[in-house]
């Protein structure tokens, strides 16, 4: 049997969007494994393949890619930004941009609560900041982050919450898919939204691998690389050593201030392991240094490196 014509980018992309992946590869006389395998080699590239059937949306790309021989990259996750002043890891965060100068700063997901568009019912009668109130106070505090570090590339991987905003639309109005601003990218146009950030081929940052307190072991074990992750709110340094040499594991810790009220009301008053801190990752000649956190000390104050830092 002769073996099957090798496509273009484009040609694979047309006829994957117009065919689907079935019956393109019964087309080809391919397995399905190697059409997605193909698939998200060019979802990473910038392509959009989304097939006939799908319920028309807007593709966020399954993957940045960054190539960084020196330099600094901030990253920064959970910030729930919530109405009201900043708080303190926020403002280290700013602090950080402006004098650290970094190449890229990440925000690793749940940039946005969206309490009233969750799932869960509220506790009582709490009283929840509205959608509107939240997208205004994240376009503010980005954009302070975006003035501290305005020449450093802007990357926003999607955390759960953040997912809310598109999901809620996508349940109860598919019909408003293609309209400008139902997407949460429209309203944050300088930011990056993806699901993956990877820096030289062997840092991953995202939201959320694998869980639980040994989430970030277990994380880089599964993966094979260095890998930052948001979404517990726990700040740690996890290495892991095998024939390959070093990588490390890296909770963030959040940017939101844990003793706020609304995660008192997540947790019912009970004690919880969190702690607010963001990480910096430092390269040198395109290799990972042992990544770092910068770890709230005191109501005004920060610690990185043995020093106390008020911001």
């Amino acid at each position: 049997m002769p073996a099957p014509p090798k496509l273009s980018a484009e040609e694979f992309v047309h006829e994957f969007n117009t065919l689907g992946p079935y019956k393109l590869a019964r087309k080809h006389n391919i397995s399905s494994q190697a059409v997605f395998r193909r698939r998200r080699v060019l979802e990473r590239k910038g392509h959009i393949l989304k097939g006939p059937t799908a319920i028309p949306r807007t593709s966020y790309p399954w993957e940045i890619a960054l190539n960084i021989a020196d330099g600094t990259v901030l990253v920064g996750s959970d910030a729930h930004y919530p109405p009201g002043p900043p708080s303190l890891m926020h403002r280290a965060f700013v602090a950080f941009c402006k004098e650290y100068k970094p190449i890229a700063v990440v925000m690793n997901g749940d940039v946005i609560d969206a309490p009233t568009i969750s799932k869960y019912a509220p506790i009582g009668w709490e009283k929840r900041p509205s959608l509107a109130d939240e997208i205004e106070v994240a376009k503010e505090r980005l954009g302070e982050i975006e003035a501290a570090a305005f020449k450093a590339q802007k990357i926003w991987p999607l955390g759960n919450h953040d997912e809310r905003f598109e999901s809620r639309i996508a349940t109860i109005a598919p019909e408003y898919a293609k309209i400008h601003g139902v997407h949460l990218h429209d309203h944050f146009p300088n930011w990056q939204s993806c699901w993956n950030c990877l820096i030289n081929d062997d840092v991953i940052i995202k939201h959320l691998f694998k869980g639980g307190q040994h989430g970030p072991f277990n994380s880089t074990l599964w993966s094979g690389k260095n890998i930052i992750l948001g979404h517990r709110h726990d700040a740690h340094v996890r290495p892991l050593d095998d024939l390959r040499g070093t990588r490390y594991g890296v909770d963030t810790g959040c940017i939101a201030d844990t003793d706020a009220r609304t995660f008192v009301d997540y947790t019912r008053g009970s004690p919880k392991n969190w702690r607010s801190g963001f990480c910096v990752l430092t390269f040198r000649e395109g290799r990972l240094l042992q990544p770092e956190l910068v770890l709230k000390w005191g109501d005004e104050q920060v610690q990185f490196r043995g020093e106390v830092i008020a911001p």
